[in-house]
C-alpha cells in the first residue's frame, strides 16, 4: 500500500523514570525512526503533566534535529492559543535555518493542559486584544510568508531569520471545521483519529479537506502492538479517555475522570458534563495494525499516518520496530526501499 508512516511522541514517564529518562527514550526513538524509514517524528506539548516530559516541543525539536540526520522533525503540535504568532514564526524559522528542509510546524487548538496552566501561560495577555484562533493562524501564516506586505498592519515586519526552506505547515484537529480552516489557509491538515475515533466524522473531514485542498489529510492514530491480538486487546482495555464539556468553553479530552473533574474545578464551572469516550486505538499484532492502516488508506485515500505508540518505556521502540518490519513485509521490495529513504 502506498502511504508513509510517521511517529508522534509525548515523552511519557515509565514507572521509575524521571524526566531525563523519558527524554532519553524520546531521542532514542527518533533515531530509531530515522533508521527504520519513518518519514517524520513529531513531539507534543503538554503542561503541568508530571507523567509527560514534553512541555516545550520547540526546545526538544532543536535537540532532536541535532541528534538525527535526515528524518523530518516537528511539533504535534504547538498550542497556538498560548503564544504570540510572531514569536512562533521566529522560533520555527530559526529551526528551519538550522536544519533546512527537515522542520515541520504543527499547530493545535487545544490548551494542552488544565485551566491553571492556561492562566499561567496567558497571564500577560489582555483578553480583549487577543485574536481568536483563526486570526492567530492568519497572523502566523503572514509572518511565515513575510515580510508583511505593504498596506497591512505591521507592514515590513519580518520573522527572522528567513530560512532557505520554510517549515512545512500542519493544522491538527478532529472536526470538519478544522479541516476547512486548514484548507482555506493553505495548510496541511492532520485528523486526530487517536482522539476522536468516529469514522463517520473522519470521512466527512477527509471529504471537506479534499474538496477544498485537492489532497487528502494526514491521519494520526494510536497503536498498541503485541505478540498476540489478545494481549494487545488486554493492554488497550486499560486506556481511558474522558471529554469535559463546560458551557461557553472549549471541550477538552483528558486521560482520567479525576482530571476531568479537576478541569471543571479549575475552570470555575459548576455546570459541566463528563463524557466517557472509548479510546480509538489500533491494537493487535504488528500485522493486524498494518492491515487496519491499509483499510483506512483504501477507504479514504490517506497518504500518511502519524502513529502514536499508546505504550510507555521501551515498548515504544519495540512497537516502532515491529510496525516498520510488518509494513515492509507487505509491500514490494522496490517500494520498501523507496519508503526507507525519507524524502
Amino acid at each position: 500500500m502506498s502511504y508513509r508512516l510517521s511517529l508522534l511522541d509525548k515523552s511519557p514517564l515509565a514507572p521509575g523514570d524521571n524526566a531525563a529518562d523519558a527524554l532519553k527514550r524520546t531521542i532514542a526513538l527518533a533515531q530509531a525512526a530515522e533508521r527504520l524509514g519513518y518519514h517524520r517524528f513529531w513531539v507534543a506539548e503538554h503542561h503541568n503533566a508530571p507523567e509527560l516530559a514534553s512541555s516545550a516541543p520547540e526546545v526538544l525539536i532543536a535537540f532532536l534535529l541535532a541528534n538525527t540526520a535526515r528524518i523530518r522533525i516537528g511539533s504535534g503540535g504547538v498550542m497556538l492559543q498560548h503564544y504570540s504568532a510572531y514569536k512562533v514564526a521566529e522560533v520555527f524559522n530559526l529551526l528551519a535555518s538550522l536544519a533546512p528542509g527537515r522542520v515541520d510546524l504543527g499547530i493545535g487548538k487545544a490548551p494542552g493542559g488544565l485551566p491553571l496552566a492556561t492562566r499561567a501561560l496567558q497571564g500577560a495577555y489582555d483578553p480583549a486584544r487577543k485574536p481568536g484562533f483563526a486570526g492567530q493562524l492568519d497572523d502566523l501564516g503572514r509572518f511565515l510568508d513575510g515580510p508583511v506586505a505593504a498596506g497591512e498592519t505591521l507592514a515590513g515586519l519580518s520573522a527572522t531569520p528567513r530560512p532557505p526552506v520554510a517549515p512545512e505547515r500542519f493544522l491538527l484537529g478532529a472536526s470538519v471545521e478544522s479541516a476547512e480552516l486548514a484548507a482555506t489557509r493553505g495548510w496541511h491538515f492532520v485528523f486526530a483519529r487517536h482522539l476522536n475515533g468516529d469514522d463517520v466524522l473522519l470521512a466527512d473531514a477527509v471529504a471537506a479537506y479534499r474538496s477544498k485542498a485537492g489532497r487528502p489529510p494526514l491521519v494520526a492514530v494510536a497503536a498498541i502492538v503485541a505478540d498476540s491480538a489478545a494481549e494487545a486487546a488486554r493492554q488497550a482495555a486499560g486506556l481511558q479517555l474522558f471529554k469535559v464539556h463546560v458551557p461557553g468553553a472549549q471541550s477538552v479530552t483528558v486521560g482520567s475522570e479525576a482530571q476531568a473533574e479537576d478541569y471543571a474545578r479549575q475552570a470555575g464551572a459548576s455546570d459541566f458534563r463528563i463524557e466517557r469516550k472509548t479510546p480509538s486505538v489500533l491494537a493487535g499484532t504488528a500485522g493486524d495494525v498494518v492491515a487496519a492502516l491499509d483499510r483506512l488508506h483504501e477507504r479514504h485515500g490517506i497518504e500518511e499516518f502519524i502513529v502514536e505508540p499508546a505504550v510507555k518505556g521501551d515498548a515504544r521502540l519495540t512497537l516502532a520496530e515491529h510496525l516498520a518490519e510488518a509494513r515492509n513485509s507487505t509491500i514490494p521490495q522496490h517500494a520498501a526501499l523507496r519508503q526507507a529513504v525519507p524524502a
